[in-house]
């Protein structure tokens, strides 16, 4: 069972939005929400392993990992409230480090798995390749890095559409959002020593009804609603981002991707 502590309190038209949903009662906050990354968990081999995961956020996957039994876990994240959080829902089962994800102070090969959820999609293209080498280098051969991330489709789109989605998905959430294509998400990780053993793709349907249903069940449905009633900056924040996610649905998906060190 997940933890509540108190979340980011800037204003709402600044919060990025992650901690706004959160801040709303959301809980899961991945693309392609908690069956994808069930799969992804399956996909990765959690059990017996020492896992790594970058970027936890509030915690929620932290918690799915411990329940599937690994050797060892240790959280990292560079947001001092989301480190507070994850220490909160794993109840010293493992460990949280305040660093950056390119930068997590872990030693070489220490790691059989490395997951990371709805991270490095937020990434320049410098800092995706900072990251991608980091987990390269925490894990053992023949190790996994384990992503839940968005893609764009198809992998032909030209650059002027992907510009054209990017910029419309980094005003909407207050990120720099740089989704990537399934070919350029392959390369990436090919470019850093990685082998592609699995990838998976669903809707992007992160604020649409059933998706939450699923997700979050009535109640937390419930809560949500009512939060956004009593809010309106977040409800037209929610309803500026849904507008943007359903523009361009049919240009991006949840990818969730296994690649093996060589």
């Amino acid at each position: 069972m997940t933890v509540s502590i108190p979340l980011p309190q800037r204003p709402i038209e600044d919060l990025p939005g992650h901690w706004l949903l959160a801040r709303l009662g959301k809980r899961v906050l991945r693309p392609g929400g908690r069956e994808m990354t069930d799969a992804l968990l399956t996909a990765a081999r959690v059990p017996g392993a020492d896992v790594v995961e970058l970027a936890p956020g509030l915690g929620r996957t932290a918690a799915l990992i411990l329940e599937a039994g690994p050797r060892s876990y240790t959280g990292v994240d560079e947001d001092p409230d989301a480190v507070l959080s994850t220490r909160a829902n794993i109840s010293g089962r493992g460990t949280v480090r305040e660093a950056p994800a390119a930068e997590t102070g872990l030693e070489d090969a220490s790691a059989d798995l490395v997951v990371g959820e709805a991270m490095l999609t937020m990434q320049s293209p410098r800092g995706k390749d900072a990251i991608v080498a980091e987990a390269a280098r925490v894990l053992r051969t023949g190790g996994r890095y384990a992503v839940h991330e968005l893609a764009i489709e198809p992998d032909t789109l030209d650059d002027e559409q992907k510009t054209e989605i990017r910029k419309a998905l980094a005003r909407s959430i207050k990120v720099n959002a740089r989704p990537l294509t399934t070919h350029e998400w392959t390369a990436l990780f090919e470019k850093h020593g990685f082998r592609v053993e699995t990838v998976r793709h669903t809707d992007m349907a992160l604020l649409e009804a059933k998706r939450n249903l699923d997700d979050e069940g009535v109640r937390g449905v419930l809560t949500i609603v009512i939060n956004l009633l009593r809010n309106p900056g977040a409800r037209k924040r929610v309803l500026e981002m849904r507008s943007v996610f359903r523009r361009y649905r049919d240009n991006m998906s949840a990818i969730a991707l296994v690649a093996v060190k060589q």
